[in-house]
């Protein structure tokens, strides 16, 4: 099949809220996909890392999954299906279809390290199993294995195989990813907020994104400029989100992100185990970028209402 998504844009890896007893909070999650489709995105990515999917379970995966496509209205649902296990990932990859998702994002197998032609293998195996737009998703810090830029372009040449997420910090290899499948319908994605910017400039057309749940209007602004070929706005937004990706990050993704959350209102910070809040020792720092955002963000709101008034 030919991809029936766009893959370009900012597609906002979501975060999974839990309540009080540690259950999926389902009403903050619909009401953070809608504050997510009014500010822009271009598609929305759930039960992904950032949506602590290895804590879930398969229920619960597809159940997230169903609330998400039923909050929204006009974007795109790619659900995070990956596992270690390859009847696993085929499993949540069907229900995901089944439940209506509009494509899937698969991590590679992690902690058994497969050979390339093992990855090869697992990628195929849902791909002619299940027939939508497919993500592999690359990132080795968590994997333990790169998918190689020879393995990326095999798997590009698969009719349900629509993209890459590069999440490497690579970017020769990311660069010769885009350049070698240029001829496909395939799209390279940024699965690293601060390399959004110069991945778009070596071929990249957009990003899955953890800064989009916490200013999807600026992100989707700097992936946008960047598009357009307008490098010298593109770069501006990059520096004036650059604190907020490196606060993002101190942590374990997605404990730094959780927190932002619950400090701009929009969710809970409470994590399942293993993971757990932020530190203390990091909170102010997340909390004085996130103001000085708020701060520059009613700077340009009060200019340009001054501009409509005249």
């Amino acid at each position: 099949m030919s991809s029936p998504i766009d893959f370009e844009g900012v597609f906002p890896a979501m975060c999974t809220p839990f309540d009080e007893d540690e259950r999926i909070d389902f009403e903050t999650l619909q009401t953070d996909a809608q504050r997510l489709e009014a500010a822009g995105v271009d598609g929305l990515v759930p039960v992904g890392s950032t949506g602590e999917s290895a804590t879930l379970t398969h229920d619960e995966h597809v159940r997230v999954v169903e609330a998400v496509i039923e909050a929204v209205e006009d974007v795109p649902v790619i659900a995070g299906t990956g596992s270690n296990n390859t009847r696993e990932a085929l499993e949540l990859s069907e229900r995901a279809a089944d439940a209506g998702a509009d494509g899937l994002l698969l991590i590679s197998p992690y902690y058994n390290k497969p050979e390339q032609r093992g990855l090869l293998e697992h990628f195929r195996t849902i791909a002619d199993a299940v027939d939508v737009p497919q993500i592999v998703y690359n990132v080795p810090s968590r994997t333990g294995r790169n998918i190689e830029p020879d393995t990326a372009v095999e798997l590009a040449s698969h009719e349900n195989i629509a993209g890459y997420k590069a999440a490497s910090g690579d970017l020769g290899q990311i660069g010769e990813i885009a350049e070698r499948t240029t001829d496909e319908d395939f799209a390279v994605l940024s699965g690293d907020d601060a390399l959004t910017l110069p991945m778009i400039s070596v071929g990249a057309t957009g990003a899955i994104s953890v800064a989009a749940n916490i200013e999807p209007e600026r992100t989707c602004a700097m992936v946008g400029a960047a598009l357009d070929g307008d490098y010298a706005r593109a770069q501006n937004l990059h520096h004036e989100l650059g604190p907020l990706f490196r606060e993002l990050f101190v942590e374990t993704n997605p404990i730094p992100v959780k927190e932002a959350m619950q400090i701009r209102g929009y969710g809970p910070a409470r994590m399942r185990q293993p993971l757990s809040r932020l530190s203390e020792a990091y909170r102010d720092d997340l909390e004085a970028v996130l103001a000085d955002l708020e701060n520059s963000s009613a700077a340009v709101a009060d200019v340009d209402a001054a501009e409509d008034d005249r």
